[in-house]
């Protein structure tokens, strides 16, 4: 065979290679789809700061703003959850479990009853409408659902075949994203999203991750999500901590999420005659009590309480009850059923119960902060792996590595111990039940029309 014959092949295949458009038209949409959820998360969250700033400048403006919170949450909650129940349907809670959810779903039809564009909407708008009626929520797990949702409007517009690893890769995108944290994204995917690894879809996880935190970068620039932190053992009782935080820690997480779990259950079939009536009566209920600790506590628990877990991290000791009025205010939240995530709040929690520790053992508060925040939200997600990348990600605090992963393995072992369930997982399979039951009655209409 002559060599010009084997070049000319050569040409005409690459041509094929490089200039079919069908080639390469899914892959173009599954970037654009990546480098969104980058630009996205970052306009979320500053809404989401703009909303925490307008709540607290309304209810300090006066003498009396103080306690604008007492009626303020209790309508905001009410609205938001009308909204979510009527407009935007299973846009509420955290946003994770409905992602996980879609992932176990076969039929496309069930899926974009968790995730689509519409819900993603919604989960942005309602998460803002929470914080700005001082909701002890955060964005990061809506960031979660949000992602997800674009990376299956990508499989729809681009007609790829992997709707399950792409909704992982949209999950992963949106941790990254939300707290800066490229690699706490992959891991959340491997280790809370899907439970094991799937060689089939860690490509599209790494690509999907890496386009959303460039894009991400290039909004924002590089920053840690708590600053850089340096604090390590140096003492016997700094040691002690990593008991005491990591058996406390788990033990509270898993109080939250077993209470979370329960009464979930309960309010279900509680609201089950009326459901939109009982369920607007719930969101007032727990936005005026979640208004009362506000007051109580001089604001401390409004917001995702980023700002605290922060002031904690950098060594400043937080309130000894905070932790507890945190942990109140962040489980009222969730019980409301309106759009927020338990991420940040969770965080704040942590770092809160680490500094009382600290302070009752005279240890570094810095140090006690950072190892209650790996503690308590192994305990509140079940997920070790995931609570020691993510904390040592957002506090650059790589002189603690070992004493951050002994934490948050002991607080998973703890929270398995009293908790047999893991929090999102548990709460998807509600989504689950509610999808096929949703199927089932269409497909019952169409029988018998």
């Amino acid at each position: 065979m002559p060599p010009s014959y084997r070049y000319s092949k050569l040409f005409r295949r690459s041509r094929v290679l490089w200039g079919s458009f069908s080639l390469w038209q899914p892959r173009l949409v599954f970037w654009c789809g990546a480098l969104a959820i980058g630009a996205i998360s970052v306009g979320f969250a500053k809404l989401a700061d703009l909303a925490q700033k307008g709540f607290g400048s309304i209810t300090s403006s006066g003498e009396w703003a103080f306690l604008l919170p007492l009626a303020l949450s209790p309508l905001g909650f009410m609205v938001s959850a009308y909204l979510a129940a009527t407009l935007f349907p299973n846009s509420g809670g955290s946003g994770i479990p409905q992602a996980i959810a879609a992932r176990h779903l076969r039929d496309d039809e069930d899926r974009t009853r968790l995730l689509s564009l519409k819900i993603a909407l919604g989960k942005i708008v309602l998460t803002v409408l929470g914080l700005f009626s001082g909701a002890s929520i955060g964005r990061e797990g809506p960031t979660v659902q949000v992602g997800a949702s674009i990376m299956l409007a990508v499989a729809r517009f681009s007609g790829m075949a992997q709707a399950r690893g792409l909704i992982l890769a949209g999950s992963a995108a949106g941790i990254a994203a939300a707290f800066n944290t490229p690699l706490a994204g992959i891991v959340f995917a491997i280790e809370e999203m899907s439970r094991t690894y799937e060689s089939r879809a860690n490509g599209l996880v790494l690509t999907a991750v890496i386009l959303s935190g460039l894009a991400a970068l290039g909004i924002s620039g590089s920053y840690n999500y708590f600053g850089m932190a340096s604090a390590a053992p140096t003492e016997l009782r700094d040691w002690g901590l990593v008991l005491t935080c990591g058996v406390g820690g788990g033990a509270l997480g898993a109080a939250f999420s077993g209470f979370a779990l329960h009464f979930g259950q309960k309010i279900r079939r509680w609201a089950q005659p009326q459901p939109l009536k009982r369920m607007l009566a719930l969101a007032g209920t727990c936005g005026l009590a979640i208004a009362v600790i506000g007051v109580a506590s001089g604001g401390t628990t409004f917001g995702t309480g980023y700002e605290q877990a922060r002031a904690a991290v950098e060594g400043n000791a937080l309130p000894q009850l905070f932790f507890v009025e945190k942990f109140a205010a962040s489980f009222l939240s969730m019980l409301s059923g309106i759009p927020g995530g338990i991420f940040a709040p969770s965080l704040a929690v942590g770092a809160g119960f680490g500094s009382t520790v600290g302070s009752l053992l005279g240890t570094s508060i810095a140090l006690a902060a950072i190892l209650g925040m790996a503690g308590y939200f192994a305990g509140v997600v079940q997920a070790p792996m995931t609570a020691f990348v993510i904390i040592l990600e957002m506090t650059g605090d790589h002189q603690a590595v070992i004493p951050i992963m002994a934490v948050s393995m002991i607080g998973y072992v703890t929270s398995r111990i009293l908790s047999r369930e893991p929090l999102y997982h548990g709460l998807s399979r509600v989504f689950i039940a509610a999808a096929i039951r949703a199927r089932r009655a269409v497909e019952r209409e169409s029988e018998y029309p």
